[in-house]
C-alpha cells in the first residue's frame, strides 16, 4: 500500500481557543473537545484535522519547543460558496476579534481570496472562484 494523505496536524497553545475559530469555519468539532489535548475532526473524503496542545506534543518529544505565534510552512485554505461568501465570513471573522490578514480582494488567478489568523497565528486562507 502506497503512502496516503491522511491527517493535518495543528499544535495549539489554546485548545479551546483554536477549536472556536475552526467552529466558525463550519467544522464540527464537539464542544467537549475543548478540554481534551488531542481532538480530530473528519473532513469530506475521510481527511482528518487534528489538534494537539503544545504539552502533548512535549510529551513524547521532549526536545521540542514551541514555534513563534506566526506563518508557518503548512496552510489551510477553505472553499467558499461565492466570492460574497469570502466577504462575509471573513467579516464575521474578524468581527469576532480575530486578526485579518489580508482582506477580501479579487485575486489575478480568478478567485476571490482573503487570509485571516487562527489564533495561534496561521494564515487561514478563504476562497470562491469568480
Amino acid at each position: 500500500m502506497a503512502p496516503r494523505l491522511d491527517l493535518i496536524g495543528i499544535v495549539t497553545a489554546d485548545m479551546a481557543a483554536s477549536l472556536a475559530f475552526y467552529r466558525r469555519l463550519g467544522l464540527d468539532i464537539p464542544a467537549d473537545a475543548d478540554k481534551e489535548a488531542h481532538v480530530e475532526s473528519a473532513g469530506p473524503g475521510g481527511l482528518r484535522l487534528a489538534w494537539d496542545t503544545e504539552e502533548t506534543v512535549r510529551s513524547f518529544d521532549g526536545e521540542w519547543s514551541a514555534p513563534p505565534r506566526g506563518a508557518g510552512r503548512v496552510g489551510l485554505a477553505f472553499l467558499c460558496g461565492s466570492p460574497a461568501e469570502v466577504d462575509t465570513v471573513y467579516g464575521e471573522l474578524t468581527d469576532a476579534g480575530y486578526e485579518g490578514r489580508h482582506a477580501p480582494w479579487d485575486a489575478p488567478w480568478g478567485q476571490r481570496y482573503a487570509v485571516v489568523l487562527d489564533p495561534d497565528g496561521n494564515g487561514i486562507d478563504l476562497f470562491a472562484r469568480n
